[in-house]
């Protein structure tokens, strides 16, 4: 007989987790040790589930590395107990959250989704309860007694994505998120259907899960624009302590190709700064060298983050600059796929 999977409900703050009391209209916090009580359908998924809160419930614009860290730690203390995890946290940031979060856990053999939603779980129209059943669903999912997700997730509004993939795009819609370069790992409709093909694949079971809770938050993200000045990126760039940079160019990699922004883009790498060069398009990827714009960020040591998110790259950056690798194994590792946040070379070209 098959055990009933147990699910950890891990929630730090956001709107999913408020609800409407009718007497003053206010909001509060959910008290979701009540969960079953409140949301009895969860009942019919044959699972247990528990839940553990934050001390301090915070707004997902209070997001930050520690409390990644606070969120990979009730995970990784009560990982053996547990068969999958639901982390509920606000939409805003949950791209970030997410993304980092992926880069912190390595041999990951059990399902961590995040969910949340844009109405409070407590309003008569909420998207709260079917993105947090079907993400528990979804964590109790297993085919061969092997759990179908063995990654980090995001489910939101009929569909699970691969975290790192994700970026928020609209703040009133229930469908909030789009992952433009990897298609959904699942699509929740009358089934659920898994996309198998597309899910990652985990390393033998006896791989230990390692955890990874350093980050460095030295960095900036540069976002260029036509009419940007040489002062305004020299002070960005001369910031104290910088250590990386995602820059954020043009199509497919493009950016000035005026010496003086060249000039203070090589200083930068001459002082060891790592930096990185993404799209600010929704989809694609960056080509450099692809156009006469992009070949001298290329020579001067600009590292390729091709089709990553902006989102995933900040967190990428922070787990790799904690690392001190080489400015070559940097660049080995930035354009590797760790966690299928990137798509291999050969399909990018061919592509």
């Amino acid at each position: 007989m098959t055990k009933k999977p147990n699910i950890l409900l891990v929630y730090t703050g956001g709107t999913i987790g408020m609800i409407k009391d009718y007497k003053t209209n206010a909001l509060k916090a959910f008290d979701f040790s009540q969960i079953l009580v409140k949301i009895p359908e969860l009942q019919q998924l044959n699972c247990t589930i528990k839940s553990i809160s934050f001390d301090k419930v915070i707004d997902s614009s209070n997001m930050n590395t520690d409390y990644y860290v606070s969120i990979v730690e009730i995970i990784e203390k009560n990982y053996n107990d547990f068969d999958g995890f639901v982390v509920l946290t606000g939409s805003d940031t949950m791209s970030y959250t997410s993304s980092a979060v992926s880069f912190m856990f390595e041999n990951l053999q059990k399902p961590i989704i995040f969910t949340g939603s844009q109405l409070p779980i407590g309003d008569l129209r909420t998207d709260a309860k079917e993105n947090l059943i079907t993400s528990i669903e979804i964590a109790c999912a297993r085919d061969e007694n092997k759990p179908v997700i063995s990654e980090v997730c995001l489910y939101f509004e009929y569909k699970l994505y691969r975290a790192n993939r994700t970026t928020k795009i609209n703040a009133e819609q229930f469908e909030a998120f789009a992952s433009m370069n990897y298609p959904p790992l699942a699509e929740s409709g009358v089934h659920l259907n898994f996309n198998e093909h597309l899910i990652h694949q985990p390393k033998e079971e006896t791989s230990a899960l390692i955890v990874r809770k350093k980050l460095i938050t030295d960095i900036v993200i540069l976002k260029l624009f036509p009419g940007i000045t040489a002062h305004v990126v020299e002070s960005i760039l001369n910031s104290k302590g910088l250590k990386g940079v995602v820059l954020e160019t043009y199509g497919a990699g493009n950016a000035p190709d005026e010496t003086w922004f060249v000039d203070l883009l090589k200083k930068a790498i001459s002082k060891g700064i790592r930096i990185v060069n993404v799209t600010q398009c929704a989809g694609g990827s960056v080509i450099q060298g692809h156009y006469e714009t992009s070949i001298a960020l290329k020579e001067i040591g600009i590292v390729s983050g091709r089709d990553i998110t902006t989102e995933s790259a900040v967190a990428k950056l922070m787990y790799l600059l904690s690392e001190n690798l080489s400015f070559e194994d940097f660049e080995y590792y930035f354009e590797k796929s760790l966690r299928g946040e990137v798509t291999r070379k050969s399909k990018l070209l061919n592509s």
